[in-house]
């Protein structure tokens, strides 16, 4: 049997953690893992060098115009060696047979995502899920929606040195590709853990919402289409529409496995969607991940230091 295709996974991250032992367990003859950080973290250097030469350390530097998170991108796919590519972020448990299905994935469909069930950390969070839930899992799931946390593509599928450039003066990196490659998702979930506080979970609000109107300003005019809707029918049928919301999210719920009780959130969350999305909109800037970004337009980005 021929080797499979060697796989380079670009991994960001600020320190050395479990999501770095279980990629690198993972990899086979040829692939190689990159540890992206913003600076040469002393911690990851020396698990690094521990280990054999496919995992590395690669520093991104501080972003200029553009998000950390899409630096860092940016910064392991120049390092990578490899054609067939890999991005994963390191908030969520990879099994052993992570990789393997990425590998598996591509060679049947092409560039491939996985779907992720967002769950909170605080109150907050935690009654947003059915949110997450439809604009995260289903519209991964139904729309080909590409999930930075977790796919796989080839240089060949996109135009590289178009998207790289781009992806230098922007915030979102899988809304940046969704313009680039043709995504299929895959039925594996992936539980990432979001929030852990009520400040935190409003800020994530602020930067999902901008991703959307940025990249896929239709989807905005129609979340706020049927936000309007929704919230005028639990107004004028408060009974009917508590009754139909919760059963349509318990069926949602269900067909992705998520044994959650927070679907029983969906009428509440419904009526405050159009106040939630008009708040994304409106903020000027937004916090994510120690930094302060003010996104003017889709390739006009600011950053501060928190």
């Amino acid at each position: 049997m021929a080797d499979p295709t060697p796989i380079s996974v670009i991994l960001p991250t600020t320190g050395w953690n479990d999501a770095c032992e279980e990629i690198a367990a993972q990899l086979r003859s040829g692939d190689e893992l990159l540890v992206v950080c913003d600076a040469a973290a002393e911690s990851v250097a020396e698990r690094i060098d521990d280990r054999p030469d496919e995992v590395r350390l690669v520093v991104a530097g501080e972003p200029e115009g553009c998000s950390g998170k899409a630096n860092a991108i940016a910064a392991g796919m120049d390092a990578a060696e490899c054609d067939r590519l890999v991005w994963s972020d390191d908030d969520y448990h990879h099994p052993p047979d992570w990789l393997d299905g990425l590998r598996s994935d591509y060679e049947r469909y092409g560039p491939t995502t996985e779907v992720p069930v967002f769950v909170g950390r605080d109150p907050l969070a935690k009654l947003l899920e059915p949110t997450h839930v439809i604009s995260g899992t289903l519209a991964v799931s139904l729309a080909g929606v590409p999930w930075g946390g977790s796919l796989v593509f080839e240089r060949d599928d996109i135009d590289e040195e178009a998207f790289l450039a781009d992806l230098r003066r922007t915030v979102s990196d899988d809304g940046l590709l969704m313009e680039y490659a043709d995504i299929t998702s895959v039925d594996r979930t992936r539980r990432v853990e979001i929030g852990g506080s009520v400040r935190e979970t409003l800020e994530n609000q602020v930067r999902f919402a901008k991703i959307v109107r940025y990249h896929d300003p239709a989807a905005t005019a129609g979340q706020f289409v049927l936000g309007s809707a929704l919230a005028a029918g639990c107004v004028l049928f408060p009974l009917p529409a508590l009754v139909l919301l919760t059963v349509a999210m318990a069926g949602v719920y269900a067909a992705f496995g998520v044994r959650r009780w927070t679907f029983l959130a969906a009428y509440p969350v419904a009526l405050a969607a159009i106040p939630l999305l008009a708040y994304g909109l409106v903020r000027r800037t937004f916090v994510w991940g120690g930094r302060r970004y003010r996104w003017r337009g889709k390739f006009d980005v600011s950053v501060e230091t928190e």
